[in-house]
């Protein structure tokens, strides 16, 4: 089932969380011990994210500096039918256009639709860290290019025009959108719009990047539905574990902290300290945002995924 599906079929608020691949050499098994964790909550959906490969100088035995080529997380498809195939959870693949050519990703679509895995979040991607070598000619350059490229492989057309049998069973793709701007954006007006387009090509859902202020979403879904944006806004959600995310976190991700909770997190002596507050705020958002009657909640778990479990027994 495709993800709206699923979220329309669940009683109650739907859970989802998202998951980082192993490093490069660990066993999946890292990946299960998440997922087991979570699994009493009945997840509607899993999300694996993607890393594009990153270029390094390494000092060889004779001095000379050789430019060598590392993916530090393989497997996002591997691992998405892994989870399929062992918890019958539908699993989601991110799919980025940084560090990627358009050859790149109808590979990774061929193989996932050999996999049966058929839904997946479409993004940019962060090309900061990108080398020269990796900005292809032959690139999607931005989210909508990624989603002209996944609806002309829906209709059999491959990226290079040629023209081949369809799949029995289309990918269905849900996207990004955010409640306190992309950090590219000119305004608030110029990224709903660019939401809006998505939506009108095909997107079935948006995810929101982490928010921690529930009327920042409140009032860009208003803002959304105001436009004719009528799919699925989920809000993602990320409890706080350590004492420096007070300011990590609004540098990298542009998601501001409401004055109540960044002056719990100031009081806080020790990251354990710091991850307790992320848990009581969590609760408080998540019951306000069930509350709202959002479709789902979605979780960002990578380093906090005892607490979501705290979260989710409180709320689910």
């Amino acid at each position: 089932m495709t993800v709206t599906e699923l979220i329309k079929n669940t009683k109650g608020t739907a859970f989802s969380f998202e998951i980082l691949p192993p490093l490069k050499g660990n066993d999946i098994e890292k990946v299960y011990n998440i997922i087991d964790k979570l699994i009493e909550f009945s997840p509607q959906y899993i999300n694996i994210t993607t890393h594009h490969s990153e270029y390094l100088d390494q000092q060889m035995a004779d001095g000379t500096t050789k430019r060598i080529n590392i993916r530090k997380r393989p497997g996002s498809v591997a691992i998405a039918a892994s989870i399929q195939h062992k918890y019958g959870v539908t699993a989601i693949p991110h799919m980025i256009c940084k560090g990627f050519s358009r050859e790149e990703t109808e590979y990774a679509l061929i193989d996932l639709n050999f996999l049966r895995v058929h839904n997946l979040l479409l993004l940019q991607g962060d090309g900061k860290r990108l080398a020269p070598e990796q900005i292809y000619p032959n690139r999607n350059e931005y989210a909508t290019d990624l989603q002209e490229q996944v609806n002309r492989f829906n209709e059999g057309i491959a990226s290079d025009g040629t023209v081949f049998e369809k799949n029995a069973t289309p990918f269905s793709y849900g996207m990004a959108c955010y409640p306190e701007i992309h950090e590219d954006a000119l305004s608030m007006e110029s990224d709903i719009y660019y939401m809006k387009q998505k939506a009108e090509q095909g997107s079935e859902y948006f995810v929101t990047q982490m928010f921690f202020d529930n009327q920042k979403y409140f009032s860009f879904v208003e803002k959304c539905r105001k436009e004719g944006i009528t799919q699925p806004i989920i809000p993602g959600v990320k409890p706080i574990v350590l004492m420096n995310q007070l300011e990590v976190l609004p540098r990298i991700f542009r998601s501001s902290i409401p004055e109540e909770l960044a002056g719990e997190l100031r009081k806080c002596k020790t990251d354990e300290a710091a991850k307790e507050v992320g848990i009581e705020w969590g609760i408080k958002q998540c019951k306000e945002l069930i509350a709202h009657g959002v479709p789902s909640l979605h979780f960002y778990s990578l380093m906090a995924t005892d607490s979501v479990r705290q979260i989710a027994k409180e709320v689910y």
